[in-house]
């Protein structure tokens, strides 16, 4: 394919109506690398209603489905649009069959069984529809010289903020959920944080906040974060963290840069799951939040002035966290946005939302829900500790052979069946559940590795290759799923934990800044259909939430 047909399929939504798991999984394998997200219908009726419910760009369908066959399907969907593309999978040769695709619409044909070939060959003539439609409905402005230095600016502040925790858990003595948000209002931010893994049981969060706007709040607070950053990585390669030392050396170097007038908030806070203590210098900063397993919201002060040019000392504090499930820290300019209940600022009502919220996005949502406009960088970090409180549901160890991945999902379906009524959301956690067991079986157990993989795909040779790599593989998928009771809702913990060698997770980063021209596509769909993907420190168990009323 060209790269603008490739790069365009990145943004695809396709739509594969086929009633056999086996060809399911074939289309799943050839696509997941070039589809920006791929949806799978059982039947015809299920195809037409995830049609009706989701934007989709390319439809693939069988002929032969149980009650609603591949062309009556088109001619349904043809009704509503008559310019989506549409492939038609059939393995008769029926000319009739084909004269009515013909005036139906139907823009391609592949025989069964498919072929990489014959199936990528189709999909790539429907993109090409799809360009041209878009050619001649949109054009393109091109980004002025400022923008492009904005944008230059903005990647180099995100590369000089540090987060270990990126699509990561902290899996310590009580597993915790690291979450963010960074929402600067300009290009230039005077918000930085940094949040670190110093080992296996403790973690390393620096939050600062520029007094000030502009390009000097903005420059002293990455530069700070930048420095800090160096010594940690220096303390860490020497195995010796020393909290004290961090917070002396990072203030002696940012004085001298400090104008007479200027002033710095910063919050440094280190958390010892091993020892359930928590250590802290706040200098100036909105109050730290805590919740208790009792629902009690513990608030910890600054215990510290504004860090300025002529401060010599400074004081640190600690806190036994062995009773805390939640902790929030963030910046003012959360707290003092107004909001549209008679211009009260967000102090007003951050306890409580934080009280009644499980996630980040929970808290997102209640924060914008709230606020009339941003009015400053909204800078927070959401840690949830939530292992103490969940209860158990099902553990099942499976082989890595492609026969137990269809068992697998018919397991993990089963299971949802009895948690929920709620047929959407165990549709959505089903679909990350196929692609997370996937990467499992195929890129952890049996060492898939991508370029291998598209190898045996342009071969013809995938599944011939699993087969014969299984032989030889005695790993075990386990899968645990976990629930946790919080207000009305349950929150469905599912992981899926493999044997083989992990991976670097920090990668995920690169993938989501860059997710133009990103190969992979399983992450994309994990984080749209749940409430959040984790992984292990190792790259071995992945973690992943979906909510659903109480029934």
């Amino acid at each position: 394919m060209q790269e603008e047909t490739l790069k365009y399929l990145k943004t695809v939504t396709l739509l594969c109506v086929e009633d056999n798991k086996t060809t399911q999984m074939i289309y799943l394998s050839i696509l997941e690398d070039l589809v920006g997200n791929i949806i799978f219908a059982n039947n015809g009726v299920d195809g037409y209603s995830k049609y009706i419910d989701n934007t989709i760009d390319i439809i693939i369908t069988d002929y032969e489905m149980p009650k609603l066959n591949g062309l009556e399907l088109s001619k349904k969907i043809r009704i509503l649009n008559k310019d989506i593309p549409i492939i038609l999978a059939s393995g008769i040769d029926s000319t009739d069959n084909i004269i009515d695709a013909l005036r139906i619409g139907i823009n391609n044909f592949i025989k069964k069984p498919t072929t990489a070939d014959d199936l990528l060959s189709a999909l790539e003539g429907s993109t090409k529809i799809l360009l041209a439609n878009n050619f001649l409905n949109t054009q393109k402005e091109k980004n002025s010289y400022n923008s492009y230095q904005e944008d230059l600016g903005f990647k180099k502040e995100l590369n000089i903020l540090r987060n270990d925790f990126y699509y990561q858990m902290m899996d310590s003595q009580n597993t915790s959920l690291v979450d963010f948000l960074y929402q600067p209002l300009d290009v230039m931010s005077g918000d930085a944080y940094t949040a670190r893994r110093i080992d296996e049981h403790s973690t390393f969060y620096l939050m600062v906040d520029g007094m000030g706007k502009g390009l000097s709040a903005s420059l002293t607070a990455m530069i700070i974060t930048s420095f800090a950053n160096h010594i940690i990585d220096s303390m860490i390669k020497h195995d010796h963290f020393d909290f004290a030392l961090l917070i002396n050396v990072t203030m002696k170097y940012i004085q001298p840069i400090l104008l007479d007038e200027e002033a710095l908030a910063i919050d440094y806070i280190e958390i010892n799951n091993e020892d359930n203590m928590l250590y802290y210098a706040k200098f100036a900063m909105p109050v730290l939040l805590m919740e208790t397993s009792d629902k009690e919201i513990i608030r910890v002060k600054s215990n510290n002035p504004p860090l300025c040019k002529w401060q010599d000392t400074f004081n640190i504090d600690s806190y036994d966290i062995s009773d805390i499930s939640k902790f929030l820290i963030y910046s003012d300019g959360i707290v003092e946005n107004e909001t549209k209940f008679d211009n009260r600022p967000y102090s007003d009502f951050i306890e409580e939302d934080f009280l009644h919220s499980f996630t980040r996005e929970d808290l997102k949502k209640s924060f914008f829900d709230k606020a009339t406009n941003q009015e400053d960088d909204l800078t927070l970090i959401y840690i949830h500790r939530f292992a103490s409180r969940s209860i158990h549901i099902a553990t099942k160890i499976f082989d890595s052979t492609l026969k137990q991945v269809d068992i697998a999902d018919e397991w993990y379906e089963s299971i949802w069946s009895k948690i929920t009524n709620d047929t959407t959301e165990a549709y959505k956690a089903g679909v990350v559940f196929t692609e997370l067991y996937m990467n499992a079986y195929e890129h952890g157990n049996l060492a898939l590795d991508s370029a291998t993989k598209h190898m045996l795909l342009e071969k013809d040779e995938y599944i011939d290759g699993l087969l014969q790599r299984e032989a030889d593989c005695d790993k075990k998928i386990t899968v645990k799923v976990d629930r946790v009771e919080h207000n009305s809702l349950n929150y469905i913990i599912t992981q899926i934990t493999d044997e083989g060698e992990g991976f670097d997770t920090q990668i995920l980063s690169e993938i989501f800044r860059n997710s133009a021209t990103f190969n992979g596509r399983g992450v994309f769909v994990s984080r749209k259909n749940s409430l959040g993907i984790y992984y292990n420190s190792k790259g071995t168990t992945v973690l992943y939430l979906n909510k659903v009323e109480k029934i």
